[in-house]
């Protein structure tokens, strides 16, 4: 660190690296060090910095802010607005960790907590095979809705968590300069943190991390791009045979697999924008009126699943906040997608921190927007965190007065 700098500031920056890192360990420590590291930045009088999506952004949380004042049920709409506290981590990372070191040491610390949170889940595995066994109960049918979940609530969230951990990994174990020293440590990191991916179970998250990691491939060695598919098929050959059925049930689903319920929720969520196109049905509309929005024709009961939004960020937000919200989120991230290949194409050829930094930029919000067609992942906090941290090191790698070569 720059010695004339003050030690509030000092402060500051490791206060926001913290809430960064212990977001892969709960939300409650990293939304306390989050408000420790804003209150530090405004004492410090450092900058107050927002990357280039400021407007995408602040058009995002306004119309988020006009649909619940027209929703005609503001207070059930409240968890939404107290939730843009959420993106102070977009500005205290922007802000603070302007220094190549932390963000290395960010991401390598996300690597390491992911194999920690990994061997987690392998433990939890465990004691649901014998607890499936002990019920006398199918594996598969027990364990689809009693999956891993590491440190944290949902095994979603889980799931993301160490997909964005390994993303950011692989980004750095192939373009980041230096990053074959500790490789074993790295390697065996990649490894856990792959394998409770697997285990997870989470198929939106096994088709977004392969959409990244063949995004990384390419820029990588595009030979990979042939071979990767060849090594999941053969992984799938030889894994335990829950994982196998669920593969396979993305194109032939058994009564206890989501398929169906999300049919219900994507038809729900469309009725729900045809009546209500321009503002929505408010925060936490789709959950308080889903049953008025069911089809017709759907048969009751309905089937088994959760019903309390629609499973595809898109038409969640379109039915929430208005078709004109959503396209400004649709906007914010195409705008990130363009910013970051905009910053590749200038780079020199080689390794460098920033290459590392743009591509697994890239590669997170291309997961990040996949798994968004089955899944609310942005309205996770604790995905939506991870998704921030990485979007603001992306945009960090852009600034020219940076030493990020």
């Amino acid at each position: 660190m720059n010695p004339s700098e003050s030690t509030l500031l000092r402060a500051a920056r490791w206060l926001a690296f913290g809430s960064a890192v212990a977001i892969m360990i709960g939300i409650a420590p990293s939304q306390i060090l989050l408000a420790l590291a804003f209150a530090a930045l405004l004492a410090s009088g450092e900058k107050l910095r927002l990357p280039r999506i400021r407007i995408a952004l602040g058009l995002w949380l306004l119309g988020t802010v006009i649909s619940l004042a027209f929703s005609g049920n503001v207070t059930a709409g409240l968890p939404q607005i107290r939730k843009f506290y959420v993106f102070l981590e977009l500005l205290v990372i922007f802000s603070l960790l302007r220094k190549v070191e932390m963000v290395r040491l960010l991401f390598l610390s996300w690597a390491g907590i992911g194999a920690v949170t990994a061997v987690r889940g392998f433990v939890q595995f465990a004691a649901k095979v014998q607890e499936a066994h002990r019920l006398g109960r199918n594996f598969y049918d027990f364990y689809v809705g009693e999956r891993i979940t590491g440190f944290t609530s949902h095994w979603n969230t889980y799931s993301a968590e160490e997909m964005f951990a390994l993303i950011m990994l692989l980004a750095f174990l192939f373009f980041a300069p230096g990053a074959r020293k500790r490789l074993w440590l790295w390697l065996l990191c990649g490894a856990l943190a792959a394998i409770a991916i697997v285990l997870g179970e989470t198929r939106g998250i096994w088709i977004a991390l392969a959409v990244a990691v063949l995004y990384l491939a390419w820029f990588w060695k595009r030979w990979m791009v042939i071979v990767a598919p060849v090594v999941v098929l053969l992984g799938i050959a030889v894994s335990p045979h829950a994982v196998q059925e669920r593969f396979t049930s993305i194109f032939k689903p058994k009564d206890v697999d989501s398929n169906q319920f999300r049919v219900v929720t994507w038809r729900t969520g469309m009725r729900m924008v045809e009546a209500h196109p321009w503002l929505g049905l408010g925060p936490e509309g789709p959950k308080l009126h889903f049953d008025e929005y069911v089809p017709a024709d759907i048969p009751r009961p309905l089937p088994a699943g959760w019903y309390g939004h629609l499973h595809n960020i898109y038409l969640h937000y379109a039915a929430e906040r208005g078709i004109p919200t959503m396209l400004v989120l649709l906007w914010m991230l195409i705008q990130i997608l363009v910013d970051f290949w905009r910053g590749l194409l200038a780079l020199p050829p080689g390794p460098g921190n920033r290459r590392f930094l743009l591509l697994g930029g890239i590669a997170a919000v291309l997961a990040t927007m996949t798994e968004g067609f089955v899944e609310l992942n942005l309205g996770d906090s604790e995905v939506l965190t991870m998704f921030l941290v990485v979007v603001a090191c992306g945009y960090l790698a852009l600034e020219k007065d940076l030493a990020f070569d």
